[in-house]
């Protein structure tokens, strides 16, 4: 089949209903700042995390537009499309982390709710007494999520691109629209817009998989001839079937992702904006079920093959729209490219929000302005989300795409260091907090000098240099003078150096340290649920509002001169 050059004349009936469902969007995103709005929406957690009212059903789609994002649903084919089996390490660290994040995540969200955190970084705060370590987690999950957002972008211009528009001013006006009805509507605007950019996956799902299924020889054909590419190539990284070398590098890197995924901030805004523990549970139990839609969309990789789809100018995100533009009807191909617009949106929008929150409760609240009020704070977070999200578009538009990715590499393996201090910290106040920065400051030593040694390769073959420096995640164990040509993913060895780092010096620093427990929690808040008279609002923390207090609590009373529960001391 012979895909002809993308021409906007020859798609208007693609952008036209593409331009409907975004205008559809961007209505609901408006509206949603009246959706079961509060008598007042002047606080970080009614603005941040919808007042952490949601229930089944918006926790759902929230969860899953969080979780899967346009990047995903566009570069994960595409990396199908190039190298076959390979691609498809997303199923399994998808397996991999629900089990992890169901018993986790159920302890996160009721200490954050006792206490009224809305970010990480102030757990981690709070069980260290670290305000210096609370605001160095904050700054690697806004370093980490930054090129998240950018690589949204990259799935929206895509289908600029196959729609022949341009790139700039469209990924521009769209970004526009997204910020505005962020800034005005918070986190309900992407609640509500999940649900339709579920309906859309879904239904492009269904649409793919159908009209493969009802081709000449259906999948069968589609895997001969996918097969056939590979063997014809020069390369030995590619296959249906991964090469005895490579399946290190696969089951680190997805074990890798599965630990970065459930550690970045805008996975746990999406979590902790539920009504109840029993709420997450139930959601977390039933997200693997969508994980089915993209086992079918990384197929379309294959598919793609078969279709003899060439990316537009060399430049392979433009694979999967083009397979939808020449595969789909016009109107069915619109709604697929809605699909990935919307797409990006939804976890943009989170991914920006949760980094707002990062910067206002654990930079601006901590070190500029001590006494901001609710409002102030809520003002600071929604400038600091519109920030967030035209510099990802200035990123996309000034610089080299594939900046992005490069950066997004760095991101995962950033991401990972704060495992110790908020996952295992869930469990255990053990470890030390300068031992805990030290690990952090060894891992990511660790992790960006083995970047440093990776090329990157292409070419026929595969194995010609593009690159010297930042080529992948893929770091080739022969740098260790192995005779070997497997490779492992960074993230978990610079891990395992925070690990290391942190066990060997919690002893000493502990045996140094005469200052005694400073952790702020205690184990019962762990496992409180909706409606126990442990968990106030912010509000009440912060402004007083009630005369019970807890004697064994402190951060809980509010009294003269406590911290409050971003461990700020505010006297009255």
């Amino acid at each position: 089949m012979t895909i002809p050059m993308p021409s906007f004349a020859d798609n208007q009936v693609q952008f036209w209903i593409f331009a409907f469902v975004f205008g559809v969007v961007t209505i609901m995103g408006f509206a949603a700042g009246r959706w079961r709005r509060p008598a007042s929406i002047h606080t970080l957690e009614e603005w941040g995390l919808g007042g952490r009212a949601f229930g089944n059903w918006v926790t759902f789609f929230l969860l899953s537009g969080d979780v899967y994002t346009a990047y995903t649903f566009v570069a994960v084919p595409t990396l199908v499309y190039g190298l076959g089996a390979a691609g498809f390490f997303p199923a399994p660290f998808l397996v991999i982390v629900y089990p992890m994040l169901f018993v986790v995540l159920s302890r996160f969200w009721s200490v954050c709710h006792v206490h009224g955190f809305v970010t990480p970084a102030e757990f981690v705060r709070a069980r260290f007494g670290s305000r210096g370590l609370g605001a160095l987690v904050a700054v690697l999950g806004i370093t980490a999520t930054m090129p998240y957002i950018a690589l949204q972008l990259i799935g929206i211009e895509a289908v600029f691109t196959v729609m022949g528009l341009p790139g700039g001013w469209p990924l521009t006006a769209a970004f526009v629209v997204l910020a505005l009805y962020t800034f005005n509507s918070g986190l309900r605007a992407p609640a509500l817009i999940s649900i339709v950019k579920d309906a859309l996956v879904i239904w492009t799902v269904l649409a793919a998989f159908i009209i493969v299924s009802s081709n000449a020889g259906g999948w069968d054909a589609v895997f001969r001839v996918a097969e056939a590419r590979f063997a014809s190539t020069a390369r030995t990284d590619d296959g249906l079937l991964l090469d005895g070398h490579d399946q290190l590098s696969y089951v680190t890197l997805a074990l890798g992702s599965a630990v970065a995924l459930f550690l970045y901030p805008h996975t746990l805004t999406g979590v902790l904006a539920a009504r109840n523990r029993g709420v997450l549970r139930r959601n977390l139990a039933a997200l693997p079920l969508y994980t089915l839609t993209l086992g079918v969309l990384m197929l379309l990789g294959f598919a793609a093959i078969f279709s003899g789809i060439q990316p537009v100018g060399g430049d392979r995100n433009t694979v999967v729209p083009l397979w939808f533009n020449a595969s789909f009807p016009e109107w069915c191909a619109g709604l697929a490219f809605a699909a990935i617009g919307v797409g990006a949106m939804v976890p943009a929008a989170i991914m920006s929000i949760a980094a707002a929150n990062l910067f206002t409760r654990n930079i601006y609240r901590e070190y500029l302005r001590p006494d901001a009020s609710e409002a102030e704070e809520t003002t600071v977070s929604k400038v600091a989300s519109l920030t967030v999200k035209f510099g990802a578009v200035l990123v996309i538009l000034l610089l080299n795409t594939q900046f992005a990715v490069d950066l997004q590499l760095i991101g995962g393996v950033v991401i990972m260091q704060t495992l110790p201090a908020v996952a295992i910290g869930l469990y255990t106040n053990w470890m030390h907090r300068w031992a805990l920065a030290a690990g952090i400051g060894a891992g990511l030593a660790a992790g960006i000098a083995m970047l440093y040694q990776i090329p990157q390769l292409g070419g026929p073959d595969g194995v010609t240099v593009v690159r010297e420096h930042f080529g992948g995640s893929a770091w080739p164990l022969s740098n260790l003078g192995l005779d070997t040509r497997s490779s492992i993913y960074v993230g978990i060895v610079a891990l395992a150096v925070n690990l290391l780092v942190t066990a060997l010096l919690t002893p000493i620093l502990r045996g140094l340290d005469r200052r005694g427990d400073a952790d702020r929690t205690r184990p019962r808040d762990y496992i409180a649920d909706e409606g126990d008279p442990t968990i106030r609002r912010m509000s009440e923390l912060v402004d007083g509002g009630t005369d019970t207090e807890d004697p064994e609590h402190p951060l809980l009373s509010p009294r003269p001169g406590r911290f409050t529960p971003a461990g700020t001391y505010r006297p009255r």
